[in-house]
C-alpha cells in the first residue's frame, strides 16, 4: 500500500507537515484542558475511525503528562444497541478489552464501559413485542432507545456525581453540511474556550477536538502514527475498505483523492437508509463473509414501504385514527396504520430465529456464538404479549422450541405461572368461529378478569373491561365508520353546523343501537 512517505505528491507532503502541527498543537491543547480543572471527562467510542482518532489523539496526550497529573478519570463509552453489524460488534468489543488492558499496564486514567439499552427499550422488544412498524423517517422510534438514552444515563450519572463533565466527541464538521451548520450555532454559544454547550444534558459540555478535519486527515493519522492501546489501525482500515461498494479504500494523498469517509457501520436492521451498503460489500467482498446472508435477507424484508397488511388498523392504544392521504392525487381519509399483527410479530420471531440458527450453524468458528435475540428481550417480549397484549395462548415458548429445537427458559421468576394456555386460546377459536375480533374481545376480558384475580383490590376493574369493549367489540368495517363519525361530528361542531351535529349524533345513536343489539 502507497504511504504518503512514498509520494512525491508535494500537496500531500504539506498535508502531513500540516497534520503534524496541528497535532502537536492539539497535543497541548488536550493537556492544558485536562490539567485545568477536576471535571471528568466521557470519551464517545465507536470503534470507527472518527471515535478512534479522537481517543488516540487524547491517549497520546494524557501520556505524555507526568504520572503525578493524570489524577483525573476518563471515562470511555461506547453504546452496543444489539442489533450492530456483528463484524464491528466484535470490533468494538475486542477494543474494549485492549483498551482495557492497555489504561491498566500504562498507568492511564481511562476507563471504558460497555453501555446497552435497557431490555425494556431494545429493537426487537420494540419491533416484535409492541409491534412497532419498521423504523422511516416519520417514526424514528430507535434511535433515542437505543443509542441516545444508554449513553445519556451513563453522563447524568457522572454529572449527579461529580456536578459536571466535559463530553469528548469525534464528530467533525466535514461529515455533512447539515452537521457543519449545527456545530457553527454551537460555537457561538461557547463560554469556555474550545468546549460547546451540550443543549440536551445540563451541566456537560462537549469538545470536539478533530472538528475541522478532513476524512483524508483522520485516515493519515491513523496510519502514521501507531494505535496506543493495541489495536491495529490497519485492520480498521481494512473492514473500511471491505464494507466499499467498489471494494477500494486508497490512502489519501490530496484533495481530489476519494475517501472512506462515506463508508457506515450502523445497525444492520436500519429501514432509514434505502440500502445496507456496507453489509452488502462485505459480503460481496468476501467469500468467507457470505454467512451474513440471512441478515441482509432479513432487513430486506423488513424494509417493506407498503406495510399495511402486516399491521392492525388501530393504534397501539386500540383507537382508530385517521389522516388525509394523498393517491393519484385524490385525497383519501384512512386509517392509519398501528403495529404488527399478532400474525407478523410472531412471523418476525420466526424468522430472526431461523437466521440467527443458521448462522450459528455456517459463521467462523470464533463467531458461532452469536446472539441475534436475548433471553432477557425473548422474556419480556413474551410479558408483552401475554400481559399488554393477552395473547394467553403463549406463542414465543413454541416459536423458539419448533425453530431451534430447544426449550426456551425464560429468565424471568413466575413467567411460566398462567390460569389459561394454548388450549384454552384453542377452545376460545372454535367458540368464535374465525371471527378475529370476536376471538380479540374475549381474550382480553378473560385475561383482564385472571390479572385481577389475585389481587387484594379490584379497584380499576370495570374501567379495564370498559375499555376492552371500546377497543375490540367493533368489526373493522364499524370502527373506522366510527372514527369517521366522530371525526364529521368534530369538523362540524368546529363549524357551528348546530343543524349537522343534530343528524350526526341522531345517526350514532342508531349506530350504537345496531351495535348493541347484534
Amino acid at each position: 500500500m502507497t504511504t504518503v512517505q512514498e509520494t512525491n505528491n508535494s500537496q500531500g507532503q504539506r498535508t502531513v507537515a500540516d497534520l503534524v502541527e496541528n497535532i502537536q498543537a492539539l497535543t497541548i491543547e488536550v493537556q492544558n484542558l485536562y490539567c485545568l480543572d477536576s471535571i471528568p471527562w466521557v470519551i464517545g467510542y465507536s470503534g470507527g475511525k472518527d471515535s478512534t482518532a479522537v481517543l488516540q489523539l487524547i491517549w497520546n496526550a494524557i501520556a505524555a503528562l507526568p504520572p503525578k497529573k493524570r489524577s483525573k478519570i476518563i471515562y470511555i463509552i461506547t453504546t452496543d444497541t444489539l442489533v450492530e453489524n456483528p463484524i464491528v460488534s466484535t470490533w468494538v468489543r475486542n477494543s474494549i478489552k485492549y483498551i482495557k488492558s492497555a489504561a491498566q499496564a500504562q498507568g492511564l486514567p481511562f476507563e471504558p464501559h460497555l453501555l446497552h439499552p435497557v431490555v425494556t427499550e431494545t429493537f426487537w422488544v420494540g419491533l416484535i413485542g409492541k409491534g412497532y412498524p419498521a423504523p422511516r423517517g416519520k417514526f424514528r422510534w430507535c434511535t433515542e432507545r437505543l443509542k441516545i438514552n444508554p449513553s445519556n444515563r451513563f453522563i447524568r450519572d457522572v454529572v449527579r456525581t461529580n456536578g459536571e463533565t466535559i463530553v469528548v466527541l469525534g464528530t467533525r464538521k466535514a461529515e455533512s453540511i447539515g452537521r457543519a451548520n449545527r456545530m457553527k450555532a454551537l460555537e457561538a454559544q461557547r463560554v469556555r474556550d474550545h468546549l460547546s454547550p451540550n443543549m440536551n444534558l445540563p451541566n456537560s459540555l462537549v469538545y470536539s477536538p478533530i472538528e475541522n478535519w478532513r476524512n483524508d486527515e483522520v485516515w493519515l493519522y491513523l496510519m502514521q502514527w501507531e494505535n496506543p492501546w493495541g489495536c491495529s489501525n490497519k485492520d480498521l482500515f481494512v473492514m473500511y475498505r471491505e464494507s466499499t461498494a467498489d471494494n477500494e479504500c486508497p490512502l489519501v494523498v490530496d484533495t481530489s483523492t476519494p475517501s472512506c469517509g462515506s463508508s457506515r457501520f450502523g445497525c444492520w436492521v436500519c429501514t432509514m437508509v434505502t440500502q445496507d451498503k456496507s453489509l452488502t460489500a462485505m459480503i460481496q467482498n468476501d467469500d468467507e463473509k457470505e454467512w451474513l446472508q440471512p441478515l441482509l435477507d432479513f432487513r430486506n424484508e423488513l424494509d417493506v414501504e407498503n406495510d399495511r397488511d402486516r399491521r392492525d388498523f388501530r393504534r397501539r392504544t386500540g383507537n382508530v385514527q385517521l389522516y388525509e392521504r394523498n393517491i393519484d392525487g385524490e385525497i383519501s381519509v384512512e386509517p392509519i396504520p398501528g403495529p404488527y399483527t399478532k400474525e407478523w410479530r410472531e412471523t418476525w420471531l420466526r424468522k430472526l430465529l431461523s437466521a440467527q440458527t443458521q448462522i450459528r450453524r455456517t459463521a467462523p468458528e470464533a463467531m458461532r456464538d452469536i446472539t441475534l435475540i436475548t433471553a432477557e428481550e425473548l422474556s419480556e417480549i413474551r410479558r408483552i404479549w401475554l400481559e399488554e397484549k393477552h395473547e394467553f395462548d403463549d406463542s414465543l415458548p413454541r416459536i423458539y422450541q419448533e425453530v431451534t429445537g430447544e426449550i426456551f427458559r425464560d429468565p424471568r421468576p413466575g413467567a411460566d405461572n398462567s390460569l389459561l394456555g394454548a388450549d384454552e386460546w384453542a377452545v376460545l377459536e372454535e367458540l368464535c368461529q374465525g371471527d378475529a375480533m370476536h376471538l380479540e374481545l374475549m381474550a382480553k376480558l378473560l385475561d383482564t378478569e385472571r390479572q385481577y384475580r389475585t389481587m387484594t383490590s379490584r379497584t380499576g376493574i370495570y374501567s379495564k373491561l370498559e375499555k376492552c369493549f371500546e377497543t375490540s367489540s367493533r368489526s373493522p368495517t364499524d370502527a373506522i365508520a366510527n372514527a369517521h363519525y366522530k371525526r364529521d361530528l368534530k369538523t362540524a361542531a368546529g363549524d357551528g353546523n348546530v343543524e349537522t351535529v343534530k343528524q350526526l349524533t341522531w345517526a350514532d345513536l342508531k349506530f350504537q343501537a345496531k351495535n348493541d343489539i347484534s
